[in-house]
């Protein structure tokens, strides 16, 4: 089973009330081979949010206690991060994933890379709080931009 960012999906649930719709991805939602989640919302954030970022390092720093996820106008939210990641992570265990497609550059799922918390659009290399919750745990993380192969590969797509 695979799991995806659910604004990959159509779900309007990302930080700014849209979706980033990938369709093959929502067929596989369609198809019963995939379900969708959202760890910022699992978390208790609302939709629309504040952006956010993680501030003082990196999401490894923020499950050792040692960074936050801090919104544009500087509230904590580390807390419904990672609240968030962990309810993520029991639905994935539930649903026996295997392989998740996580939205890209997102603090909760970037893969590969991450915003540098400065809110100025830089992104450094990193990943987001449930990205490394799902590392952690054996379940691949893929984004958008790189689960084409991997998808065709496993005869998904």
């Amino acid at each position: 089973m695979i799991g995806i960012s659910a604004c990959l999906t159509g779900i309007a649930c990302r930080y700014d009330g849209r979706s980033n719709l990938v369709q093959p991805l929502d067929q596989l939602i369609q198809q019963g081979k995939a379900v969708a989640f959202c760890p910022e919302v699992l978390g208790g954030l609302t939709t629309p949010r504040e952006p956010a970022e993680i501030v003082g390092g990196t999401a490894e720093d923020v499950w050792l206690g040692n960074a936050k996820v801090i919104t544009i106008s500087g509230k904590d939210v580390t807390e419904s991060f990672q609240a968030g990641a962990k309810r993520a992570l029991e639905q994935a265990q539930q649903a026996k994933i295997t392989v998740a497609v996580l939205k890209a550059n997102s603090p909760s799922c970037g893969s590969q890379m991450v915003y540098d918390g400065t809110f100025s659009g830089n992104k450094i290399i990193g990943s987001g709080l449930t990205a490394v919750l799902f590392r952690q745990n054996n379940i691949q993380v893929v984004d958008e931009h790189t689960c084409g192969f991997l998808l065709e590969e496993n005869k998904l797509l």
